[in-house]
């Protein structure tokens, strides 16, 4: 199975990426050159500028075609879905609004799509599936991304084999270790190797993995044990990009949660200290 995964993701994924990533600048043919950088939610500042570039963030958090033309040279649009229905209508409308668009990155599908139904309505492979071979049939460039739900816990975390890139045609997994809670003194790093290991138990090769930062704490989020999430220090976090890169050295792009504040909660957007190590991080990597 792993060998069929890497075919695929050589055939498909690489090759998109790589297409990408000479349009953005990066080194034609160098794996190890595609990396960028993303934040999730409240891109836009009160004048529509895309705010994250200041820390050095190149991939937006979109949610309609005309925001991508808003896009600043450099920067291209991450477009949010979150349907689930496959190819009808509704999805065709907002996906293809976007396709001709020389600044699309790819498309946002799904965040914690769950087959079962069990945690929430279910998103099954067949209609991820659909969605992933409408958008590729049409642009070939253009990455298919979702984000992990754990179906386990922090410490033995899980993830639905039936999302994996042979099923679902999905070029990118989110997977997300939150490692930060106000019931421990630190954070807690081995996490990141769990929640890893079981995305490859999964049927997730490494280089379909994308690396998600936690950069919220407080408000109403809860963790699964009941306690809280807290913000990293800036050196938790310097520590928290040392482990995912043993572990991923060369990810398509990764991914810090969140930019602008969810649950009444803390966010990178309204940290000048973490602000300034991702700039670091961005700009060198």
């Amino acid at each position: 199975m792993r060998s069929a995964v890497r075919k695929y993701l050589r055939q498909l994924t690489l090759a998109a990426a790589l297409v990408l990533a000479q349009s953005i600048g990066a080194a034609e043919g160098d794996p190890a050159a595609i990396r960028h950088h993303f934040a999730a939610n409240g891109n836009f500042d009160e004048a529509g500028r895309f705010a994250p570039g200041a820390a050095g963030f190149d991939i937006a958090d979109v949610a309609s075609a005309a925001q991508l033309e808003t896009l600043p040279t450099g920067v291209k649009g991450l477009m949010w879905i979150g349907l689930c229905n496959g190819a009808e209508a509704k999805f065709v409308e907002r996906a293809g609004s976007a396709l001709r668009s020389r600044k699309l990155f790819g498309f946002y599908l799904m965040d914690d799509p769950d087959p079962s139904g069990r945690w929430r309505d279910a998103c099954s492979p067949d209609a991820l599936r659909a969605e992933a071979d409408w958008i590729h049939a049409r642009r070939a460039d253009a990455l298919v991304f979702i984000g992990l739900m754990n179906i386990g816990d922090a410490r033995s975390p899980a993830f639905d084999d039936s999302l994996r890139p042979e099923r679902t045609h999905v070029d990118l997994f989110g997977v997300a270790p939150y490692p930060c809670r106000s019931e421990w003194p630190d954070c807690d790093d081995t996490m990141i190797g769990r929640f890893v290991a079981a995305a490859r138990q999964a049927g997730i090769p490494d280089q379909a993995i994308v690396p998600i930062y936690q950069t919220f704490g407080g408000g109403t989020w809860r963790t699964d044990s009941g306690g809280r999430y807290r913000m990293p220090s800036p050196e938790e976090l310097t520590r928290m990009f040392r482990v995912w890169a043993e572990l991923t050295p060369a990810p398509v792009f990764d991914f810090a949660y969140s930019w602008g504040a969810q649950h009444s909660d803390d966010a990178l957007s309204g940290s000048p200290a973490l602000q300034s190590v991702f700039d670091e991080h961005n700009r060198t990597k």
